[in-house]
């Protein structure tokens, strides 16, 4: 199967055509593949696998990440920064993983870095008690507001949307830590402006992206046009709430239609930052920090890289082209 891989990616020669008529397949693909235990398995631990994650992973340890935040610093953009791990089965992994955020935000502060950091709730044990998550969750966000700094709260599948809703606006509310968390809200699923109304009614910065997870049509907009369109919509809402929040993607378009709706409402370009991952259009990158607009990059790390990696597959056909590419000049 891994063999064949790169035969099945060139099949076409036209990328267009590529992008059109075959990422449909392709995404539903490498969305199944994210959960395909032997094959992760594998992947996490070969040495294939580590050089083909390079490109969206910065590195296996906290030291490499930090190498990576301090070079984007340089060029003039934010980081966000994200120990890769997901679902663990054990409170003691749960702390483990938290602790490993601990020591990320005493770095952020002891170096100046300009970043804060990407947490999941599956990790910090919500699958295990959701107590336990509020807990960790709770202590990473006042640790934040010690070292001056920021926790985004991450979005998971659609079963974990509503707690992940609550508990960050039940964090928020406490005293001191307004400014200091914030959570991610996916544009495709339908339920969406209604979560950035109560958020931002409390004043909670968001994340906005399209959405990485397999879901079902009964609650999410399957087609991207209609994806797009909720996306547009709900950026423009985010844009004149008040508050400063992250839009994040790659699409042009949805760039292009984002800074049109700045420019004829005359909002602030510092009052908002665009935000991308590691890896994906770092010419798009720069041009933006070059046009005057905040840049964020979110950085990954860690040993457990193989779900997110198949993820950012699924989600844009140039990322296996451009991985294809290198695996065959090498």
């Amino acid at each position: 199967m891994h063999a064949a891989l790169p035969q099945m990616l060139f099949s076409c020669d036209n990328t267009e055509f590529f992008a059109h008529k075959s990422m449909p397949i392709l995404r539903s693909a490498f969305i199944a593949l994210s959960r395909n235990a032997a094959l992760r398995s594998f992947s996490e631990r070969s040495s294939i696998g580590r050089r083909m994650s390079s490109r969206f992973v910065a590195g296996m340890q906290v030291e490499d990440v930090l190498r990576v935040a301090e070079t984007i610093n340089q060029q003039g953009m934010a980081v966000t920064l994200d120990s890769l791990g997901e679902n663990v089965s054990t409170a003691d992994e749960a702390r483990r993983a938290a602790d490993i955020y601990h020591r990320l935000l005493d770095e952020i502060r002891a170096r100046g870095l300009n970043a804060n950091v990407s947490v999941k709730l599956t990790q910090m044990g919500l699958e295990l008690s959701e107590p336990l998550a509020h807990e960790i969750a709770a202590g990473l966000v006042q640790h934040a507001v010690e070292a001056g700094t920021f926790v985004r709260i991450d979005m998971e599948g659609s079963e974990l949307t509503q707690v992940t809703v609550d508990m960050v606006r039940e964090i928020h509310a406490r005293p001191g830590h307004a400014e200091h968390v914030g959570v991610v809200i996916q544009a495709y699923l339908f339920r969406s402006a209604e979560d950035i109304a109560r958020l931002v009614k409390d004043g909670v910065r968001i994340r906005l992206c399209k959405g990485a997870y397999k879901e079902p049509a009964s609650i999410a907009f399957a087609e991207k046009r209609a994806v797009d369109a909720n996306y547009v919509k709900l950026m423009q809402t985010l844009l004149t709430s008040g508050l400063y929040h992250g839009i994040a993607t790659h699409d042009e378009a949805m760039i292009v239609a984002t800074k049109r709706f700045v420019a004829e409402r005359g909002i602030d370009r510092n009052s908002f930052e665009f935000q991308m991952l590691y890896g994906i259009r770092r010419d798009l990158q720069a041009e933006l920090v070059a046009d005057g607009y905040r840049m964020r990059v979110y950085v990954p790390f860690g040993a457990e890289w193989y779900p997110y990696f198949m993820r950012r597959l699924a989600e844009r056909p140039a990322n296996v082209l451009f991985l294809a590419k290198n695996l065959l000049r090498n």
